[in-house]
């Protein structure tokens, strides 16, 4: 069976090498964060084919791993984001019909981010972009990132909005005071990222972007981030201060989000994106290296569903958002 994973990342250690390491920890990245996978991220070769041959997985589509091109600023962040691009470029040139990408992006410089996403899509044939968490402290509904969307838009490029480390008086209100990694972990992988792209997407639908860019496209991880649990609650709590809306929270989110199933992989969770979401909306992801190949691949075997919602997880909506090849 052929398989897609979207949320699959990479760094490349020579280009995080350029970013002033105080403001990497400033951003709120721990000492030696993904030093133990440093190998694998920066795989974009035979090694990272191999692995995912012995698991069966088919596709991979490449994002960059933080830290990025969003902690610089003007010329350095734009050049930086490019060279990223670049090199995986190169990678997906080398391994068509295994590898794809995902666009970074200079989030600092929203123009030149705009332009960056059109030359990703148009001469390296990446899929879209993957924009991780917040850019100094604004999320996308600031209006200064409007350039990106409306190119976006434009080119019908998906943007995957994947969770960033909370900004510091986050950090410090929610997070801070617990022993050891506790804090940090509870502030990213265990449940702070999560609840943020739910906020993030929340916060796009309500200042009415989404409304503006109506034809935009957006991907969101880990079975929704909570949101296909909580979205008709929301909708509910909501809709006396959605008047200015011209459809309701739930409405816009079904039309305009996709999930993926990143980093999750029991079977509640599923059910309800499905249940929520559609089978027309719901795909399959790893998020390698931070969960493995082999894991994702069991799960997605477990799995008892109609033959058409398991190809259409497996590979069919990813191929069809995405415009993936399924000769590939």
């Amino acid at each position: 069976m052929r398989v897609v994973a979207l949320e699959e990342h990479f760094k490349v250690p020579s280009l995080v090498r350029r970013i002033d390491p105080a403001a990497i920890a400033r951003r709120g990245f721990p000492a030696g964060f993904g030093a133990p996978l440093e190998k694998q991220l920066a795989e974009l070769g035979a090694p990272r084919i191999a692995d995912m041959d012995a698991a069966g997985i088919t596709v991979h589509v490449l994002s960059v791993s933080g830290p990025g091109a969003d902690l610089l600023d003007g010329a350095d962040g734009i050049a930086l984001a490019r060279d990223f691009n670049d090199v995986r470029a190169k990678a997906v040139a080398a391994h068509p019909d295994r590898l794809a990408g995902f666009a970074h992006l200079p989030m600092r410089s929203p123009p030149a981010a705009a332009d960056e996403l059109e030359r990703a899509i148009g001469d390296l044939g990446f899929r879209g972009a993957l924009i991780n968490g917040l850019t100094q402290d604004r999320f996308l509904d600031h209006p200064s990132f409007e350039p990106i969307l409306a190119r976006a838009e434009q080119l019908d490029a998906p943007i995957y909005v994947h969770p960033g480390i909370p900004p510091q008086s986050v950090r410090k209100a929610y997070y801070d005071d617990l022993p050891g990694l506790a804090g940090f972990r509870l502030a990213t992988a265990a449940w702070g990222w999560h609840s943020e792209v739910a906020v993030h997407v929340l916060r796009l639908v309500l200042s009415g972007t989404l409304d503006r860019h109506p034809r935009l496209k957006l991907i969101i991880g880990h079975m929704g981030e909570g949101l296909a649990a909580m979205l008709v609650h929301s909708n509910r709590i909501l809709a006396e201060q959605a008047t200015h809306l011209k459809r309701s929270v739930s409405r816009t989110i079904l039309d305009q989000v996709w999930v993926t199933s990143s980093g999750l992989f029991t079977r509640p969770p599923l059910d309800v994106a499905l249940a929520v979401f559609g089978a027309d909306r719901v795909m399959f992801s790893i998020d390698y290296p931070y969960s493995g190949n082999r894991t994702g691949r069991d799960f997605l075997d477990s799995l008892k569903l109609p033959a058409a919602d398991l190809e259409k997880f497996a590979h069919g909506n990813a191929d069809r958002l995405l415009g993936l090849s399924p000769a590939a």
